[in-house]
């Protein structure tokens, strides 16, 4: 009996001078995570910008091309973050005399704290890897369409809904547009609908009054213009808004998703590490 105590005292004297956190299997784990992310978000940078084409009745949908990033958004959390998770578990040094109870806890904790270090990585380092990345690819597209130089509200180019104002009949052969003058009008656009306000009334009837001048139009049709081309580009920011949120609540159950598989993983690795995993529990 007296050994028993004294072995029981030595093995609680270890355990209290360890750790109960293998940092190295934590920062393999995360690194990992990491740089799948990086790989996956590559990959579907890939499959994103083939699957869209420029021809009509041809590619997929919009509303179908937003729902399909979001859920590889989650698929690719649920591979990375399980993939990482695992390695923590697997990877950290084994706890002799602690309770099952206790190492189960300290797997999915190990799983978490993976998930987590990956999650700043990406946040701290892998941001401007992976904007690079997107930009790098989507370079071309942007020249194409002309959309450099523009002015942005929420990532809604405004100078095209200008150039639809101020279009005016090419038999006129009118004198081009002072461009002081047409970036006046960007800004009044860009003051007037950032945040879904609107074009106050002194400033909608100036620009009614250039649409006037510039086009021949009569003042009642260049007002008519003026207000289709705000409801246009009202209707464009509503949808870039709404994309927006949907990629942010998508990215929410993403990192939910994760630190969930990141964690079950980790726990499993830990059972393998100990050679406690059970296949028949496994395969139920």
């Amino acid at each position: 009996m007296d050994v028993q105590t004294t072995e029981l005292a030595i093995i609680g004297a270890e355990e209290g001078q360890a750790s109960g956190v293998s940092w190295g299997a934590v920062a393999a784990g995360g690194i990992a995570t990491a740089a799948l992310s990086l790989l996956l978000l590559a990959l579907g940078a890939g499959l994103g910008f083939s699957s869209v084409s420029p021809w009509s009745n041809s590619g997929i949908s919009s509303t179908t091309f937003n729902i399909g990033a979001g859920l590889y958004l989650v698929v690719m959390a649920m591979v990375a973050s399980t993939i990482g998770g695992y390695l923590a578990g697997r990877l950290r040094t084994k706890w002799a005399g602690v309770h099952t109870h206790e190492v189960f806890f300290r797997d999915t904790a190990h799983g978490f704290l993976a998930w987590a270090l990956a999650v700043v990585l990406s946040a701290a380092f892998l941001t401007s890897a992976a904007s690079h990345l997107v930009a790098g690819a989507s370079a071309g597209l942007s020249q194409a369409a002309g959309v450099a130089n523009q002015t942005l509200v929420d990532g809604v180019p405004l100078n095209n809904f200008v150039d639809a104002l101020l279009r005016a009949d090419p038999a006129a052969n009118r004198a081009p547009m002072d461009p002081a003058a047409r970036g006046e009008i960007v800004r009044i656009f860009a003051l007037g609908l950032r945040d879904g306000g609107d074009l106050a009334a002194p400033d909608r009837a100036y620009v009614a009054q250039v649409v006037a001048a510039r086009t021949g139009l009569s003042q009642a049709d260049a007002e008519k213009r003026v207000t289709d081309v705000i409801i246009q580009a009202k209707t464009a920011l509503d949808n870039a808004r709404s994309a927006a949120a949907h990629l942010s609540l998508w990215l929410t159950a993403s990192l939910l998703i994760g630190a969930f598989c990141a964690s079950l993983a980790a726990t499993e690795g830990g059972q393998l590490r100990d050679g406690t995993w059970s296949y028949d529990r496994g395969r139920a």
